[in-house]
């Protein structure tokens, strides 16, 4: 099982990204998946996360500003971020609790660097 992140980049304050985190491989079921992101000096922070039944959990500082979703089919999981803020400057990472047979297993995929300008 591989998880690819991708969808950052450089953007002006104000403005909007959305990252992607696709899971690949055979006989798996994707339990909770869940974005954190790590800012220089800062520890890893969980930002978002969505259960597999569509629940989904933000960090108080963006609530209202992002909205994560999942795509069960595509095997995918979605963060849009709007009205974004130089102090959402960070690599962002998926990591998502996956089921194999009778076990879970965690997996994290590699980050997504998300730049904002003031």
């Amino acid at each position: 099982v591989q998880l690819q992140a991708s969808g950052g980049g450089l953007v002006q304050a104000g403005g909007s990204l959305r990252l992607s985190c696709v899971v690949s491989g055979i006989n798996f079921r994707i339990n909770t998946v869940g974005w954190y992101r790590q800012a220089p000096g800062k520890q890893r922070e969980m930002v978002a996360s969505i259960t597999s039944s569509g629940t989904t959990d933000y960090t108080d500082s963006v609530k209202g500003r992002f909205t994560i979703s999942r795509d069960n089919a595509k095997n995918t999981v979605y963060l849009q971020m709007n009205s974004l803020k130089p102090e959402d400057t960070a690599v962002y990472y998926c990591n998502a609790d996956i089921l194999r047979g009778l076990t879970s297993y965690d997996y994290w995929g590699q980050g997504t660097q998300v730049t904002v300008s003031s």
